[in-house]
């Protein structure tokens, strides 16, 4: 098993070496996505971090319990327990029913992410699902002295919880700068505190998504569903908590505060967050007009793309920084990265092809130590990749004829090839199983190939030429002619 892993653990603000509370066992809860309306890049972006974090844990030998919940229930436009409902506004806009929503959207995220090449969670267990674990943890919370109900709402107590615990663990944030910030609360507000929040909510006559409680009909706030699903499936203490940045400041930090007054227990170990999306040097935002979705990523039907880039390739693009930086999208970001990904496939369809010698150059052994080492130094996949073309450079410079391989390296890259470019980073060629374009593109290169044995240059190049023109290029090695998408 690999014990050399080190994390950034967001709670200490520095990197720290994973200890697992059990090993070889690890709990890793994921905050999932609210499916009142399309999954958007900067939740992508977390999953595929996430995921990439999930394959290497499993990789380095640990037996991972990965949970990501669904939200579809709770969540207020805003972050003050006040506004619509996100799922009965969509469901009114659309004229479906809220559970209409939820299956629509929740549908068309998996689709997304199986685009992507994720791996789905171990558990993936939804808000409405689980009513009673958060009615029950409520009840907890009031009885430890942390909650009060007026009028069938029930808020968390802040100042209270304050006085025992540090609220701001997770942000670090001046608890009475943050007071000052907030504004007062209006004669009309039934909360203590300005930093109290809902635990449970009241439903309105015309509230339609709503469930029986002892504080009469309401529904659940939206921070305590996953510290009552992180709590059933990977007990009051578990190992890593992760989400998008932008969930630390209020839903993280309301977590961890919410579990600690209901089991007196601090929840995760480690705290991982993946930072923002830009473009072109803009936060990405819908306000803005600058967002755009996955799949209009993929066809490039947006005014700010000039084409449309493959799922691997977006992939491919985001893993090329670390999942703690940001992410700045631009068309020739993208470009480059559709460059280099393509460069690495063309690469790894020479493997079969490749001689070996009794000779050997290259020193496979050392280049997995520096894979592994990148991975070890808190899941850095731009230096991983950064090695992985070193495997590039070696697969070219053997098909090339200008240096030797043995057939026990041979193997030992093939390996290095499946276990970290497949199975950690998760990418797949796209072209592989399309046995129709295959067969064709043989049928061509053997045309050129005869043109050329007759000294029929003209055709030869006419048909390397057209190839390129459609996007496919051609390579002559000592072994033949093989091609990859330019």
């Amino acid at each position: 098993m690999n014990t050399g892993l080190q994390l950034y653990n967001t709670l200490s603000r520095k990197k720290e070496l994973f200890q697992p509370l059990n090993a070889p066992n690890v709990g890793m809860y994921v905050c999932g996505p609210t499916v009142y309306s399309d999954v958007h890049l900067g939740n992508c972006r977390t999953f595929i971090s996430f995921d990439l974090i999930f394959r290497y844990l499993k990789y380095a030998g640990y037996k991972v319990r990965y949970v990501r919940n669904i939200t579809d229930a709770g969540h207020l436009e805003g972050d003050r327990d006040e506004g619509d409902d996100k799922f009965a506004k969509r469901a009114k806009l659309e004229q479906l029913e809220p559970m209409e929503i939820v299956q629509k959207y929740t549908l068309g995220f998996h689709d997304v992410l199986r685009m992507f090449n994720t791996l789905p969670p171990s558990i993936e267990p939804t808000a409405t699902g689980h009513i009673i674990e958060q009615i029950e943890m409520i009840k907890v919370i009031i009885a430890n002295g942390y909650g009060y109900e007026v009028d069938g709402n029930v808020y968390f107590d802040v100042e209270k919880y304050s006085k025992e615990y540090n609220y701001t663990i997770l942000t670090n944030r001046n608890l009475e700068d943050m007071l000052n910030n907030t504004r007062e609360l209006g004669g009309q507000d039934e909360k203590r505190g300005r930093l109290d929040f809902a635990l449970w909510i009241k439903a309105k006559p015309e509230t339609l998504m709503q469930w029986q409680s002892p504080w009469g009909m309401g529904f659940p706030g939206w921070h305590i569903e996953c510290s009552a699903m992180s709590a059933k499936y990977l007990g009051a203490e578990f190992d890593i908590h992760g989400g998008g940045m932008d969930l630390a400041a209020t839903h993280h930090t309301n977590e961890i505060a919410q579990s600690e007054a209901c089991s007196h227990k601090q929840p995760a170990r480690y705290w991982m967050h993946t930072n923002m999306l830009t473009v072109n040097g803009t936060r990405m935002s819908k306000s803005a007009g600058n967002g755009f979705l996955p799949l209009e990523l993929f066809t490039g039907d947006h005014p700010l793309l000039k084409k449309g880039f493959s799922p691997m390739t977006v992939k491919f693009f985001m893993l090329q920084a670390h999942y703690r930086s940001t992410l700045d999208f631009s068309n020739e970001a993208l470009d480059a990265s559709e460059k280099g990904f393509r460069r690495l496939m063309a690469a790894i369809g020479l493997l079969d092809k490749l001689t070996v010698s009794e000779q050997n150059d290259f020193d496979i052994d050392a280049l997995k130590e520096k894979c592994i080492h990148a991975m070890n130094d808190d899941f850095n996949s731009p230096i991983l990749i950064a090695e992985l073309f070193e495997a590039v450079r070696i697969i070219n410079t053997v098909y090339d004829g200008k240096g030797k391989i043995s057939a026990e390296a041979l193997e030992k890259l093939k390996q290095l090839v499946n276990d970290f470019v497949f199975d950690i980073l998760g990418l797949k060629n796209e072209d592989a199983g399309g046995n129709d374009l295959n067969g064709v593109l043989d049928m061509v290169i053997n045309l050129r190939t005869e043109a050329k044995a007759n000294k029929d240059y003209a055709t030869s190049d006419c048909i390397r030429i057209g190839l390129q023109e459609l996007g496919i290029q051609l390579k002559d090695g000592k072994e033949g002619t093989t091609w990859s998408k330019a």
